[in-house]
């Protein structure tokens, strides 16, 4: 019975494997900024907090970018 058993899973998960997709991985293209303003967007819980990351990060980029050419522009 345990045999049997054994055998059921070992087949079941060997078409799991079968059935998977061969093609290329559609993520592998993307940045690290992309992948997470799509999560940002997503309904999962903490996208709201990866959004406003990025949010936050772009403002201090921004602000830097002010600050700098400040100095280099008296």
């Amino acid at each position: 019975m345990k045999r049997m058993r054994a055998v059921g899973i070992a087949a079941v998960a060997a078409f799991a494997m079968a059935c998977g997709e061969d093609g290329p991985d559609k993520r592998a293209g993307l940045s690290q900024r992309e992948k997470d303003s799509i999560l940002g967007q997503s309904q999962i819980p903490g996208a709201k907090a990866v959004k406003t990351g990025m949010r936050n990060a772009d403002s201090a980029s921004a602000r830097q970018a002010r600050l700098d050419s400040a100095e280099r522009e008296p």
